[in-house]
């Protein structure tokens, strides 16, 4: 008897645990719940949190029964984004955040500090925010700049050390030579490629060759040119492609510099020091003139076979198209490697002109979305002149996860 009070008193609860899942992903206004189960304590802050944003009106722009909304109060807002943070993990938040900005129009009130100091950075948030930066009052402005510092901080944290390792060792490789001093000789190379004249009497190996490493302190190795569109649609790969800017411009090794466009182009390679102000220093959204920030990025080619230029476009030209692929065609043919990214973003594959990937493609240079955990991957492969494909293959892989 006592047991099957048990399984009952199991089967309610599952069936109450199953109500109130049902309660909370619907909604309903109070008193009136479609399932019938009613709310109380933090089920019912949770709800008022979630209805807040997804009952705030219906899909003619009408309001619903419930009709509670943010309103228009930067306070309110803020306090809405401390009740999130308090009972969602920071990734259901994050999307939460980016609904409200689009779904109750809170664009503005991003410019306000208070609102600022609540919400729960991410790089879709610094992207907006990087959208607004010519019209941020100052006070907002420095709010701003500590959300985008610690969202650049997690994204070094996160992609310096697999980007030096990653090119180190393409450096290492790419700067073999055949006469190293002893101590830069690289043993199992030299072994390896000198097998055929081991000395059975000796029972060793004489080397007709020593493979070896180049002294990697005293010279630039390779030029790498990176050529960011900033327009709306860009705006995560904006983020991302400032930070890893800044981390190959700390190598010295490499001779980096970044190029952001739109219909104008800017230079911001005397800003890699500091990610944050290379953020700060582009402005998302206008158009896009890719061939003439292919024309500016031209001009700082001065070893073409020693350069990488990785253009980080959705390829929509709204400048002259037959210039444009013109100018990648005269690279290729001078030796510079260029690459396309259609993005640099975790989003995976964007809406791009496909007929300008393809004339690309036809000119040999590859037009592919990466993810930035592909990325050193990417940079090291291009260091060392190796074949893409396999890369392309495997940042298709990533982006469709």
């Amino acid at each position: 008897m006592s047991e099957r009070g048990e399984g009952t008193d199991e089967q309610e609860f599952e069936i109450d645990e199953r109500l109130r899942r049902w309660r909370l992903a619907l909604g309903g206004a109070p008193g009136a719940e479609g399932t019938g189960y009613g709310l109380s304590g933090t089920d019912a802050a949770v709800d008022a949190a979630l209805g807040a944003l997804y009952d705030s009106g219906g899909t003619d722009g009408t309001p619903n029964q419930r009709g509670a909304g943010l309103g228009a109060s930067a306070p309110r807002v803020a306090r809405w984004l401390g009740d999130i943070r308090q009972y969602f993990p920071s990734t259901v938040v994050q999307v939460m955040q980016a609904d409200a900005i689009e779904r109750l129009n809170l664009t503005r009130l991003l410019l306000e500090p208070e609102m600022l100091d609540a919400v729960e950075p991410d790089v879709h948030l610094v992207g907006t925010l990087l959208s607004l930066n010519r019209v941020m009052p100052d006070k907002s402005k420095r709010a701003a700049r500590k959300v985008v510092a610690k969202v650049v901080a997690e994204l070094e944290r996160r992609i310096s050390q697999p980007t030096r390792t990653a090119l180190s060792g393409a450096l290492n490789r790419a700067a073999r030579i055949n006469r190293p001093r002893h101590h830069d000789i690289d043993w199992n190379r030299t072994i390896r490629a000198n097998l055929k004249h081991y000395q059975v009497d000796r029972r060793t190996i004489v080397p007709e060759r020593l493979i070896g490493y180049g002294r990697r302190a005293q010279a630039v190795q390779r030029d790498v040119v990176l050529c960011v569109d900033q327009s709306g649609s860009m705006a995560a790969s904006v983020v991302y492609s400032g930070v890893f800017a800044a981390v190959l411009a700390s190598m010295r090794s490499l001779k980096t510099s970044l190029v952001v466009f739109d219909t104008a182009v800017v230079d911001l390679t005397d800003r890699l020091s500091d990610p944050v102000d290379v953020l700060f220093g582009t402005q998302l959204g206008g158009g896009t003139d890719i061939n003439r920030a292919i024309a500016y990025g031209q001009q700082l080619i001065t070893r073409p076979r020693d350069t990488i230029f990785v253009l980080i476009s959705d390829l929509y030209e709204g400048g002259v198209r037959e210039e444009m692929l013109r100018r990648v065609a005269a690279m290729t043919a001078a030796g510079v490697q260029v690459i396309t990214l259609l993005a640099l973003s975790d989003e995976g594959a964007p809406d791009y002109d496909r007929e300008n990937a393809a004339a690309l493609a036809a000119l040999g240079v590859p037009a592919f979305a990466c993810t930035p955990d592909v990325f050193p991957e990417l940079m090291a492969a291009a260091i060392e002149h190796r074949d893409l494909r396999g890369i392309m293959e495997r940042a298709a892989a990533e982006s469709k996860k």
